[in-house]
């Protein structure tokens, strides 16, 4: 007999962006939520990123005019809520004339400022370089340019305020915990999960199940029992992102957007005031996602890149740290990557009287909560969810949230959420926050410990896994653990990682 404890309206598969969104907005409904990541929270493709939360003006170019206008409205949405890990960057593309012309890059500008309601960012204009801090470190042939507006995110921590927030909502939030089987037994699903650190497994049972496993979604939806044959037509892409961060290439915090002859863009940001970020590449990729490397081929392609543009040549010697991540795109049959759809595609697997199963195709990390609110939109009548959207933000700390209605029709009560300032482990946030961000900006290696009852004053603790640097296991509490994820005591940018001369030195 399955126990009480064990029983969950939904069972959320991938701790990326996208899982930890929508195990936040079920939990702010009233469900009861378990979202498993069989590594770090953001450990992959969330971790991976650019870092922007942007429209994406190059989308334009192939009429995504509906995802252009949702990600734009998003921003403004995220740039409220989240204003401790996004901020507004301005961004300066020079004008090649060999390229795009002006009237493409003025109607493009034009659109990107109003298709979704511009509110608190300056707008798109032209300016004169030899007039303006942006031209100094670029070759002088580049006399003109044209600077928008877009934000910076610190990828990770949105994902880890997503969580904790599903957490505070009363969602049970599993990392280092594989799921390694999912069977459909008529209305419900046994979900078989194993813990990467005890090496127990634990079986559970949920009347929903999300695959939002990201660059695994196929391989998980193939290992899933009870599907009664039926196959979705929908696939996904593997395209591969990798970047470079070498020392700073320019002195002002306005970032470049920067054109390529094959038609592609590429970024030069400023990064850990002492660095600037490069990148992305758009790279077909095959095998697994887990460990991958960016290669010669992508290196070479980022410098001449930016010897295209800037004054300072680099080189491979140059570079400070690179990473790379598989975006999982849905799969439109677009020619070549770089034109492949960024929007999202849900696939809804339920049959009546029969648990459902929602897979989750591409997506970005600008519009993870709307893809949130549409997922459970298509859970609604399998689930027969009756709460409304509940339109959460990860604001922290956050008001008190509204109260859901549960699925039985009566309220279930929830309080303001905590304030940030962990004052029960007696670490004030902004010294939290220095000090975890001297291991990187990924979410660690989670593992709630708590042994916390109603009737105890003792806060849960956290284990957290310095894996990226080899340092040993520590135990925080869970205000410390909020605090990294909630404060910003550093101006935008700031941001440590491994390796790097500020993390070996002291505290930033």
């Amino acid at each position: 007999m399955t126990k009480q404890n064990d029983l969950y309206d939904l069972v959320v598969v991938g701790g990326g962006i996208n899982g930890a969104g929508i195990a936040r907005d079920a939990a702010g409904r009233g469900l009861r939520v378990l979202l498993c990541e069989r590594d770090d929270l953001a450990a992959h493709t969330s971790s991976a990123s650019t870092k922007l939360i942007h429209g994406g003006l190059r989308y334009l170019e192939y009429y995504e005019f509906s995802l252009v206008r949702k990600a734009l409205k998003e921003r403004e949405v995220l740039l409220h809520a989240a204003p401790h890990i996004i901020w507004p960057m301005r961004f300066v593309m020079p004008h090649t004339r060999d390229l795009r012309p002006r009237w493409m890059i003025r109607t493009g500008l034009f659109l990107y400022d109003h298709l979704g309601g511009r509110g608190k960012l300056p707008p798109s204009r032209a300016v004169n370089l030899g007039q303006h801090p942006a031209g100094s470190p670029l070759r002088p042939d580049f006399t003109d340019a044209y600077i928008y507006s877009d934000c910076w995110v610190q990828d990770s921590r949105l994902v880890v305020l997503n969580a904790l927030d599903a957490a505070e909502r009363g969602a049970e939030i599993c990392p280092r915990t594989a799921c390694i089987g999912a069977t459909r037994q008529g209305n419900t699903w046994s979900v078989k999960l194993h813990d990467e650190i005890s090496g127990h497994n634990r079986t559970v049972v949920a009347r929903g199940l999300v695959n939002a496993t990201g660059p695994w979604v196929s391989c998980f939806l193939e290992s899933v029992d009870g599907r009664h044959g039926r196959q979705t037509d929908k696939q996904v892409r593997l395209v591969k992102g990798s970047h470079l961060v070498v020392p700073r290439l320019f002195e002002h915090d306005h970032a470049y957007l920067l054109q390529n002859p094959d038609g592609r863009v590429v970024f030069a940001i400023p990064y850990e005031h002492d660095y600037t970020l490069i990148g992305t590449t758009d790279e077909p990729f095959v095998g697994d996602p887990r460990g991958i490397r960016i290669s010669d081929e992508e290196t070479a392609y980022l410098c001449d890149t930016v010897a295209r543009y800037f004054q300072r040549r680099i080189t491979p010697a140059d570079v400070v740290w690179s990473y790379s991540g598989v975006r999982p795109l849905y799969d439109d049959h677009a020619a070549n990557a770089s034109a492949v759809t960024r929007d999202y595609v849900l696939d809804l697997d339920a049959v009546t009287g029969q648990a459902p199963l929602l897979s989750v195709f591409g997506g970005k990390i600008t519009t993870y909560r709307t893809l949130a609110e549409d997922a459970l939109a298509q859970l609604a009548e399998p689930l027969a969810i009756d709460a409304p959207p509940g339109r959460l933000t990860p604001r922290c700390p956050a008001a008190t949230s509204p109260t859901p209605t549960s699925r039985a029709g009566s309220p279930r009560s929830r309080t303001t959420t905590p304030s940030c300032r962990p004052a029960c482990c007696g670490v004030t946030p902004a010294t939290t926050a220095r000090a975890f961000r001297l291991w990187w900006e990924t979410p660690a290696h989670w593992q709630h410990s708590a042994k916390t009852s109603a009737t105890t004053s003792t806060p849960p603790s956290w284990i957290i896994y310095f894996g990226t640097s080899g340092l040993a296991p520590r135990t925080m509490s869970s205000g410390a653990v909020r605090a990294w994820a909630c404060t910003s005591p550093m101006p935008p940018g700031r941001q440590l990682m491994p390796g790097s001369r500020t993390a070996r030195g002291r505290l930033p």
